[in-house]
């Protein structure tokens, strides 16, 4: 399987065994995107806007698409889903929420507030396999977001 583009991934995830089970999984699929990883929600923020640790990169990627778990240390997820949907020039990037809960309650406030889709993180390892499978076929390789680079 290949991705469309190389456009970049930006992953917000706090656990390192999450993270690195999300890597080697993209790996097997052969995504060729570079992945971009913020430990909590003020990293993601300043990512995205330039600053702290990031305000030296003369080219922060613009990602193509946002996997955010909601439960951050520092900002949450659910405060950085909130500021970038209002954000004129952020908003359009999607925002795919990968996460623990299936509290029906964060499913409305993430859809209320701009998510673009919501993934429970699966417990069982063929089962998470399935759902990433899923996110990379539909978000990196057939969905076609307003800054995606169209000559192909």
């Amino acid at each position: 399987m290949k991705t469309k583009h190389n456009n970049p991934l930006l992953v917000a995830e706090d656990s390192d065994e999450d993270f690195e089970v999300l890597q080697l999984l993209m790996q097997q699929m052969h995504v060729r995107n570079p992945i971009y990883r913020c430990t909590n929600g003020d990293k993601v923020l300043d990512f995205l806007y330039k600053k702290g640790d990031y305000e030296n990169l003369t080219t922060a990627p613009r990602p193509c698409v946002i996997l955010l778990d909601l439960n951050l240390p520092g900002t949450d997820g659910r405060d950085v889903l909130e500021q970038l949907k209002q954000d004129q020039e952020l908003k359009e990037i999607p925002i795919v929420v990968f996460t623990t809960s299936s509290d029906p309650k964060d499913v409305e406030f993430c859809y209320q507030k701009g998510a673009n889709g919501y993934l429970i993180k699966p417990v069982d390892s063929s089962e998470l396999e399935k759902t990433v499978q899923a996110f990379v076929e539909y978000w990196l390789e057939v969905n076609v977001t307003p800054s995606a680079n169209l000559a192909n």
